[in-house]
C-alpha cells in the first residue's frame, strides 16, 4: 500500500534533543531522544528531524529548514533565575547549555509564528519564554498533590486532566477529560503574557497552556508521544497540520 503521506509532502518537524555528560552510552558527551518522539511525529504525517544544540546565533539556520518545532522533556529543570526566582529548590537540576539552545530556538520560532509544541519540560520552558514562572517542586507547593512523577510505567495513564471547553486543546482532542501519563515535579505557576491554561489536574496543577496570538502555540505537561490517550495522536496531527499551512 502506498504511503498516504509521501516524504516530500510531509511537514518537517524539528525535535529538540536531550544532552548527557560522559558515561553510560559513551565516554564522551552524547545526545538522547526516545524513539517514540520521532515515530509519533511520523504517524501523525510529519517528517521528524533531531536538533543537536547550536549557539543562539545559528538557530535560524535550523528554522529555515523546518515547518514546526517540538520542545521535548527531560530529567532537568529550567534555571529559576530565568523567571526571576531568587532561591533554587534543592531538587532543581540544571542543563544550562540545553536550556540556552531551547530558549533561543523557541523564541525565534515564535517570532516567525512557526507552530510550537512544548512537551512536559518543554511546556514549562515555553511558559517561561513567554514571561511566566514555575512551581519548583510540586510536593512542597501544592497541598494534597497527585503523584505527578507516576510510579507506574510511562506508557500507562496516571491521572486525568480536565480540558477547558472551547480551548485549542479541546478543539483538537474533542474531549473534556483525558487520561494522561505524568513524569514531572515542576509545573507552570504564573502564566506568561497572553498564555491561558487549557487543562488542569484534579489537584489544580496546570497540565496544558496555549497562546491564541500565534498560529499554533501549545504546551502539554504529559507525553503525547506515547499515544496512550484519546487526545495524544490528535495533538501531534494538529501540529503537523499547522506546519503544513
Amino acid at each position: 500500500m502506498p504511503d498516504p503521506a509521501p516524504d516530500l509532502a510531509r511537514p518537517r518537524i524539528g525535535i529538540t534533543l536531550d544532552s548527557e555528560e560522559p558515561g553510560g552510552y559513551s565516554k564522551f558527551p552524547w545526545y538522547a531522544l526516545r524513539q517514540n518522539y520521532g515515530s509519533a511525529v511520523f504517524a501523525a504525517g510529519g517528517l521528524p528531524f533531531a536538533l543537536p544544540h547550536v549557539p543562539r546565533a545559528h538557530v535560524d539556520a535550523y528554522l529555515d529548514q523546518l515547518d514546526a518545532l517540538i520542545v521535548t522533556g527531560g530529567a532537568f529543570d529550567v534555571d529559576p533565575a530565568l523567571y526571576g526566582a531568587t532561591e533554587r529548590h534543592p531538587t532543581v537540576d540544571l542543563k544550562a547549555a540545553r536550556t540556552a539552545f531551547e530558549w533561543a530556538i523557541t523564541e525565534r520560532a515564535l517570532a516567525r509564528d512557526m507552530p510550537v509544541l512544548g512537551i512536559c519540560g518543554g511546556q514549562q520552558l515555553l511558559n517561561v519564554v513567554l514571561g511566566g514562572t514555575l512551581i519548583q517542586h510540586i510536593p512542597d507547593a501544592v497541598p494534597d498533590a497527585l503523584a505527578h512523577e507516576q510510579p507506574n510505567p510511562r506508557d500507562e495513564a496516571s491521572h486525568v486532566v480536565d480540558v477547558v471547553p472551547g480551548s485549542l486543546l479541546h478543539r483538537i482532542c474533542g474531549h473534556e477529560v483525558l487520561a494522561v501519563n505524568s513524569a514531572h515535579h515542576q509545573a507552570a505557576d504564573r502564566t506568561g503574557r497572553g498564555v491561558v491554561v487549557s487543562a488542569t489536574a484534579p489537584d489544580g496543577v496546570v497540565e496544558a497552556i496555549e497562546h491564541s496570538g500565534y498560529r499554533f502555540c501549545l504546551g502539554v505537561q504529559w507525553h503525547p508521544e506515547f499515544l496512550i490517550s484519546e487526545g495524544d495522536l490528535p495533538i501531534m496531527q494538529a501540529l503537523v497540520r499547522a506546519a503544513g499551512r
